[in-house]
């Protein structure tokens, strides 16, 4: 009797739909494109949030390749590995003997990010004291160099990400509220790998494509099975989890079929702690948010969230209360 395949061939996947090397074709994945598409012809600000791993940095790049600037610089800049005493010379530049140790002079970011762009990743991080200085430049396009008293004017368009939430540390006084609004003008949430498991197959057989190449293997078969595993599995460090996964995976493989260590994954998840694991009450949450984001925060009516999760509409105000998700944003359309 004949039996079913249970590989699935590289050369004869799905095309993949990529930005930048942005790959996926779910909904998550298409509304962040179609919102890079909206914003980078534009000048303004855009902020990216994000779980750590879920590719920020190619969204941003994504934002300047299909902006006006696109001929110009891409400069990037990770907040939170800059020791906070010399963030300030990376971001401006510094005139010689500014501080100890400044033998030389040096310029910072925002000339080199000049008619270009400048991607400030975990913005999040950067201390109280220096935000005061970004925002200005932000609104003047003009700073001075540490140790300089000359004004540097500069035409740079930012991109910040972070994967914190900035709106509560505004509340908690640990991020300027002002600062917060000036990046805040458009918004783009990426999303994380385990709300966009129909893309994991197109990223495997990107990675294995990728990394058989460089290793100089020959692999086009990924058993149907090991794509199953890798769909039902949360990757906590999201993409660059996977790509490190499957690079392990193409290591270990010695024909054309790839040959993965799915015991890895099982092992990892064992060692989160029960906190890190998502609870059904933080599933039941985040699936309710992401519908309400959807149809713009209305609650009630034939396009509202409670039509779209199947339930009466007093339910899910009922479990938005009790789920703490507040209701003073939603509006009850429809009654």
């Amino acid at each position: 009797m004949a039996t079913l395949a249970t590989t699935i061939p590289i050369s004869r996947r799905e095309p993949s739909r990529s930005v930048n090397q942005l790959i996926g074709s779910s909904f998550p994945m298409r509304r962040a494109l179609n919102a890079v598409s909206m914003v980078a012809p534009t000048d303004s600000a855009v902020l990216i949030q994000g779980e750590t791993g879920t590719g920020k940095e190619l969204i941003a790049r994504a934002v300047h390749d299909q902006s006006q600037r696109r001929n110009g610089p891409f400069v990037t800049l990770n907040c939170a590995a800059i020791p906070s005493g010399l963030l300030e010379s990376e971001l401006f530049g510094h005139e010689r003997g500014a501080y100890t140790g400044a033998i030389n002079s040096a310029i910072g970011r925002f000339q080199l990010a000049h008619q270009g762009t400048l991607f400030l990743d975990e913005i999040g991080d950067m201390p109280l004291e220096l935000q005061p200085k970004l925002l200005r430049v932000l609104q003047e396009q003009e700073f001075e160099k540490l140790g300089s008293t000359r004004t540097v004017q500069v035409d740079v368009r930012i991109v910040a990400a972070t994967n914190r939430d900035l709106s509560s540390m505004v509340q908690e006084r640990l991020f300027r509220a002002d600062l917060f609004y000036r990046l805040h003008v458009f918004p783009i949430a990426l999303p994380p790998l385990r709300e966009r498991a129909d893309d994991i197959p197109l990223l495997v057989w990107h990675f294995v494509r990728m990394f058989a190449e460089r290793m100089n293997r020959e692999i086009d078969v990924v058993p149907e099975e090991t794509l199953e595993t890798l769909k039902n599995y949360s990757w906590p460090g999201n993409i660059r989890e996977l790509q490190n996964f499957v690079e392990r995976a193409v290591i270990l493989s010695s024909g054309r079929v790839l040959h993965a260590p799915l015991g890895d994954l099982q092992r990892s998840f064992e060692m989160q702690t029960p906190a890190a694991r998502l609870t059904l009450a933080d599933a039941e949450r985040a699936h309710i948010l992401e519908v309400l984001r959807e149809v713009d925060w209305v609650v009630g009516g034939r396009r509202g969230a409670a039509v779209r999760l199947g339930l009466p509409r007093t339910t899910l105000l009922h479990r938005m209360h009790k789920l703490g998700i507040a209701p003073e944003g939603a509006r009850q359309a429809g009654f």
